[in-house]
């Protein structure tokens, strides 16, 4: 992973901690002594690159963003709902560009959350091979 897909990563999970992203890491099978693909809830991460997994009431794990594989729902996913409210922000955020003459922040910022909320892959990191398209009803 080069240094600019590295930190499109990190900024594109750390936008997402607060609606409870998954990611896929590499991990181990005690039992079965094999290596396992593991889907976690990421917890946290830091400047430095590192992913932490809340892996029980008790345990944290961590590894390297270059280790973990978030799930994203691809945009062509949307439900007929989600399209709805996606549309009306485009409409929105159209009639504020030709009436203003700088694009509101808070509309922009309420709509990549709404992205991030719905875990909706706007960056295109699935088609950059730095994200899982995430099977359907992952995130209900």
């Amino acid at each position: 992973m080069n240094e600019q897909d590295k930190q499109l990563l990190l900024k594109d999970l750390c936008g997402r901690l607060p609606y409870g992203v998954i990611a896929q890491v590499d991990g181990w099978d005690d039992e079965e002594e094999i290596d396992v693909i593991v889907p976690l809830r990421v917890y946290s991460i830091n400047k430095d690159g590192y992913v932490y997994f809340g892996v029980n009431d008790y345990n944290v794990d961590y590894y390297t963003i270059e280790d973990c594989t978030p799930y994203l729902r691809p945009m062509s996913s949307m439900t007929e709902e989600e399209k709805e409210y996606y549309y009306s922000f485009i409409d929105e955020f159209t009639i504020s560009q030709f009436t203003a003459k700088y694009i509101n922040k808070k509309l922009v910022d309420e709509y990549i959350d709404w992205f991030n909320a719905h875990h909706f892959d706007y960056r295109g990191l699935i088609e950059k091979g730095l994200a899982l398209e995430a099977p359907e009803g992952m995130y209900n």
